[in-house]
């Protein structure tokens, strides 16, 4: 296949959108910025409405120009699953996955999946970001990722969920902390401790909000953050509790260095965690591939963290 089947205007538009300017577009795609402004121009004129507007600081997409980049990035993502479709007719595993995943999965299945793909299959590479679930979710509908891994994902009828599973609803402390030693907890148990919280961008925050709001009474010592990182090794230090489930402390759990336990309040309801895709398109061979090895790894990070053996027994 050549370079690329998207129109060469398509793809300054894109590149624009997405550097701020002509002149930071043109230092990416290693061009002449007068080459982009060019097709630009061309473009504008043929379509009878401008894609930017021409500020100070650079270039800002108009409605139409949203619209514009909008398509280029599906004809792209088309693109992409084209080729990787007619490589896959040749018997070659080969192509680019995207993947969304949480803060949390930094330390554990992530670099297990990244080992593992790229001994099973060299030629499959893999682009990962880390965000929140409203990113993941929106990152798939838009075009710009094939696979997720996301905690709490809300219904959407545009989402296919290839796989989910129940978290208990719980909190994690160090292992010679007071609350340490109990089979489950309640929540005014846990709040007789400091309190490590995660910021208002993630969907635990918004649940502990809506149903246990009064944890957020002045006079509780609390600390925030948006690193879900952060937050375990404040409670590693064993001065902390932190409210979040199993799968996100996993790999401290399985270690050693954390110790989660339930909270058994009626109310508490149990998260979820789930491998979802864009449910209007077909996932390709090589994102079925990339699926599931991430769900074998979720599943086994899962089980080393209850201390089941392979059938599911403690």
């Amino acid at each position: 296949m050549p370079a690329s089947l998207v129109p060469a205007s398509l793809r300054y538009v894109d590149q624009v959108a997405r550097s701020g300017s002509i002149q930071r577009a043109a230092k990416e795609l290693r061009i002449a910025a007068s080459a982009i402004n060019r097709q630009i121009l061309q473009l504008e004129g043929i379509l009878g409405v401008p894609l930017f507007e021409r500020v100070a600081k650079g270039m800002r997409l108009t409605p139409a120009g949203a619209a514009i980049v909008a398509m280029a990035r599906r004809w792209r993502t088309d693109e992409r699953r084209a080729a990787a479709d007619l490589q896959q007719l040749q018997g070659i595993n080969q192509g680019h996955v995207r993947l969304v995943a949480m803060d949390s999965h930094v330390n554990g299945i992530l670099p297990a999946l990244v080992t593992q793909l790229a001994q099973a299959h060299p030629r499959i590479s893999l682009e990962i970001e880390i965000g929140s679930t409203d990113v993941a979710a929106g990152a798939l509908l838009d075009g710009t990722a094939d696979i997720a891994v996301v905690f709490n994902l809300s219904p959407n009828r545009d989402l296919h969920v290839l796989w989910s599973a129940e978290l208990p609803f719980g909190c994690v402390a160090g292992p010679n902390h007071p609350l340490a030693g109990k089979r489950s907890i309640s929540m005014q148990e846990a709040v007789a401790y400091p309190i490590a919280l995660q910021s208002k961008t993630l969907m635990i925050r918004r649940y502990l909000e809506a149903r246990h709001g009064w944890l957020f009474t002045e006079g509780q010592e609390t600390v925030e953050t948006n690193s879900l990182q952060l937050v375990k090794l404040l409670a590693r230090s064993g001065h902390y509790v932190a409210f979040t489930s199993e799968l996100d402390a996993a790999p401290e759990v399985i270690d050693g260095t954390l110790v989660f336990v339930p909270v058994r309040d009626r109310g508490a309801e149990p998260q979820s965690v789930g491998v979802a895709i864009d449910g209007r398109k077909p996932l390709t061979r090589i994102g079925r591939i990339v699926a599931d090895m991430l769900i074998a790894l979720v599943t086994k990070s899962l089980a080393e963290a209850r201390g089941e053996d392979r059938r599911g027994n403690k």
